[in-house]
Formats: C-alpha cells, sequence, structure tokens
C-alpha cells in the first residue's frame, strides 16, 4: 500500500489555478489526520514525497514524523509535472537527484523508490532509477482508459492552449492497457534490469479501482462499490496478482476541510465519509492479504524466481493478465 503525497499547489497546477507557484500547503492538516487513521487500523505504507514540499524548511518535521511513525518513504519527482515522460534525459536526472538530496534533508532517508506523478515513466527515466540503484518503479497504471482520464482532466481544468499541448501524453495511451499487472523486471535498452510494481487494475478488464475511484461508486452506493472491490479481488486471487493499492491525500479528507480545492472531483463526499469508505475498503482487503509497505513488498518479491522479464519496446508480448 501506497500514498503519494501530492500537496494542495500541486492540485492546483494541475487545475491551472494562479498561486500555485507560491506553494500553498495542507501537510500540517492531512499529514497528522492520515498519520493517525493509519495507526488506528495498524497499518504501514510507503509515502511518495515531492521533493519541492521537501524542500521547504518548514515541512521538514511533518514529513519527519511520517518515518518516526514507521513508515517508508518514496521519491515522487522534485516538481510534480505528469508530463515528466517528455523530459531529456538529463533534466530527468536533474528532477530524481535534486529529490533525492530534499528527501534526505527533510526525512534522514535515502530513498531508493520511486512512482512518478500521473503515472509518467519513459525509458530514460528508468533507466536514470536503474543506473542510481532505485530498487523499483512504481509508475506504470496498467488501463485501457488512459485517453478518458486525460480527456476529463483537461475538461475540468483552466489550463492554456500551450499548456494542453505540453500535457498532451498524460496519463499514455490505450496501449498502456497492454502491460502487465504482477511485478515483473524491465529489460532496458542498456541491457540492465529494474524491477516494476504496477499500481493495480482489475484483471482481465483493466479497471482502476485504487481508492479514487472506490470513493466515487461508494458515493452512489456503498453496496455496489463493494461489489465492484470483491469482483476486482476475486479476479486478482483467481490470477494470483497480487494488489498494488494507491491512495492520494484527497481520498481521505474532503472539501469540508480542504475548502481551496472543493473543485477536485470527489471532494463533494465529506471527510467523515471518506474515513468511513477507506475503514470498510480496508477491512475487506485484510480478509484476503498481508498489508505492507512496497519497500518490504519489493524485497519479498526480489527472491521469487517466477519474476518474468519484459523488453521495453515491445508492448505486444505483455500478457494482458
Amino acid at each position: 500500500m501506497s500514498l503519494d503525497l501530492d500537496d494542495q499547489w500541486s492540485y492546483m497546477k494541475v487545475h491551472g489555478d494562479e498561486g500555485w507557484d507560491l506553494f500553498p500547503s495542507y501537510l500540517d492538516i492531512v499529514v497528522p489526520f492520515v498519520l493517525d487513521l493509519l495507526t488506528e487500523l495498524d497499518i504501514k505504507i510507503t509515502f511518495f514525497i515531492v521533493g519541492q514540499d521537501a524542500a521547504i524548511e518548514k515541512n521538514h518535521s511533518i514529513l519527519r514524523s511520517i518515518v518516526e511513525r514507521g513508515h517508508e518513504i518514496g521519491n515522487h519527482s522534485f516538481h510534480h509535472e505528469s508530463w515528466l515522460k517528455t523530459y531529456s534525459k538529463e533534466k530527468i536526472e536533474e528532477e530524481i537527484i535534486k529529490a533525492e538530496e530534499a528527501i534526505y534533508l527533510a526525512t534522514g532517508v535515502n530513498t531508493r523508490c520511486f512512482r512518478g506523478p500521473g503515472f509518467s515513466w519513459s525509458n530514460d527515466l528508468l533507466e536514470t532509477l536503474q543506473n542510481r540503484n532505485y530498487t523499483f518503479d512504481a509508475s506504470i497504471l496498467p488501463t485501457y482508459i488512459s485517453p478518458l482520464m486525460r480527456m476529463y482532466y483537461f475538461w475540468n481544468s483552466k489550463l492554456t492552449k500551450e499548456e494542453r499541448k505540453s500535457r498532451k501524453e498524460l496519463f499514455g495511451s490505450f496501449k498502456e492497457g497492454f502491460y502487465p499487472l504482477k511485478p515483473y523486471r524491465w529489460k532496458l535498452n542498456n541491457n540492465q534490469t529494474l524491477l516494476e510494481i504496477p499500481v493495480t487494475t482489475m484483471p482481465i478488464f483493466k479497471l482502476p479501482f485504487h481508492l479514487s475511484y472506490l470513493i466515487y461508486i461508494g458515493n452512489i452506493s456503498m453496496p455496489l462499490m463493494k461489489m465492484y472491490l470483491n469482483l476486482a479481488i476475486w479476479l486478482c486471487k483467481l490470477t494470483k496478482t497480487p494488489i498494488s493499492f494507491l491512495l492520494h491525500p484527497l481520498d481521505l479528507i474532503g472539501g469540508d476541510e480542504i475548502k481551496e480545492l472543493a473543485f477536485f472531483p470527489g471532494m463533494n463526499v465529506g471527510s467523515k465519509q471518506k474515513v468511513i469508505i477507506f475503514k470498510s475498503v480496508i477491512g475487506i482487503l485484510k480478509k484476503h492479504f498481508r498489508m505492507l509497505p512496497m519497500e518490504k513488498f519489493s524485497v519479498e518479491i526480489q527472491n521469487e524466481k517466477l519474476l518474468k522479464t519484459y523488453p521495453i519496446n515491445n508492448i505486444f508480448r505483455y500478457s494482458h493478465v
């Protein structure tokens, strides 16, 4: 289980709102709230931290509390730009190193776990991670609906024509659905390998079921949400697919607490209702799986001989499961 610790300014930036570059933050509200909730549920997870937040000194004590409470830390890039895949290799390396240094300064953790913002990835990114001895990448979202996600994002944003053009590859294309769901090793163009732990989508259908989607369904009907989740779990168990389950801060806190982000999808659901849905989801998942932070999980599966290796430029050899 993991949480992408996207801050208030990053959502404003995505939406095209003015003032994001002043880096308004809700970390002092969200992080203690989430940590207390995870303690109550006796869960340890991986927090993917944005380097820009770690570079701001007033955030250091809040970010350090994540480690002090026993959770793992990952790198979520420095600038949190979902078009990271369009960067040059040199710029990607700069982005990774700058985030590493800021995260280390804030938390004391020299992380070697990475997830790209907006599920953005490229061969240059993966080679950079491998060259810097990262344990794994976790940027892939294997789903056929990536173009629909991009359309919805543009429809709900205030972006200029130029900004939309720069984000034209956001979330990837239909081919994302052809990538495997089970953890595997990339064979990179430099002939090295890197462990990939995809964000799990529903086997066969490749529909997302991380918490953002479950909250949307749960707000319509809790029985429908549970049925959708149980179907995903059943298909994962049938195909022997371990679940990498993704959280975001706005999955756990609503527009009643963070009024500045009331425009964002799902923020009409109150914080109390989101917590009810989250606890229900965790209860269901705990009946079927052990819950681990991602680096601990990666250590366990690295020892498995059944991990497949896939060449990075041949997606049609990939398993549909």
